[in-house]
């Protein structure tokens, strides 16, 4: 099976080649959908240079199958913009989230595409609170983590444990039939809730978690968790 995975790029220049060769690194068929959001710390130039030039750029040793795919927006529109038009790209069988930054690690990708690959799911969400290491940080951000997470299992009827999780994965098929409407992180509500409505497989696997500050580049904020609320009242009455 080809795997799509789908890398929303903002400002990220000090990860962003060491994402990659890690991506690369991990030993299965894969196309790598890199869109960039309007960068302005050189994060933009680097791409056009791997779009031209290839691997190479990156150095590392890559494994299997390696496609590299970048797409530019032509203004910055937000994180679930850019999925949007990366979901719709991708070729692969299963289509995955990878964030451009360090705090999620391809390693775990193999355990969490693999109950797809037996036939037993179509969505997996990789979850944080689980049972694997993580980096200890912000209390409050777990809070409402928690929270957001309670209330999106409170009216999609899943029982999830780290809803707002950047690695989920898909059977293509399921992303062919979901249409994505918010711009923002409102992305992650949004998806679980038309996942739960088309009564797809959902399962949960435990990920690593190596979350970074703000002074390390962190980048989501209180005003996310309230478009998060909205969301999750928003696609709930869609129901």
């Amino acid at each position: 099976m080809l795997v799509s995975l789908v890398i929303p790029v903002y400002n990220e220049i000090p990860t962003l080649a060491e994402i990659l060769r890690r991506c690369t690194a991990v030993d299965f068929p894969k196309e790598l959908v890199l869109v960039d959001d309007c960068s302005k710390d050189g994060s933009r130039e680097f791409l056009r240079q791997l779009s031209e030039q290839g691997l190479d750029v990156l150095g590392g040793t890559p494994k299997n199958r390696n496609e590299i795919r970048v797409l530019f927006q032509e203004q910055n529109q937000g994180k679930g913009a850019a999925l949007r038009r990366g979901f719709a790209e991708a070729t692969g069988d299963i289509i995955l989230v990878q964030d451009a930054d360090l705090e999620y690690d391809p390693k775990d990708i193999p355990r969490v595409i693999q109950p797809i690959i037996d036939g037993e799911a179509d969505v997996v969400f990789g979850s944080r609170f689980i049972g694997s290491p993580r980096r200890v940080l912000y209390y409050w951000h777990t809070v409402l983590n928690n929270m957001l997470t309670t209330l999106s299992n409170m009216t999609s009827g899943l029982n999830l444990t780290d809803m707002e999780t950047c690695y989920k994965a898909f059977r293509a098929e399921v992303l062919r039939s979901v249409h994505v409407e918010e711009d923002r992180f409102g992305f992650e509500p949004e998806i679980t809730a038309k996942v739960a409505r088309g009564n797809w497989r959902v399962f949960e696997v435990p990920i690593s978690y190596h979350g970074r500050t703000y002074e390390e580049g962190k980048k989501i904020g209180w005003k996310d968790g309230v478009r998060a609320l909205y969301a999750i009242a928003k696609y709930s009455v869609k129901r």
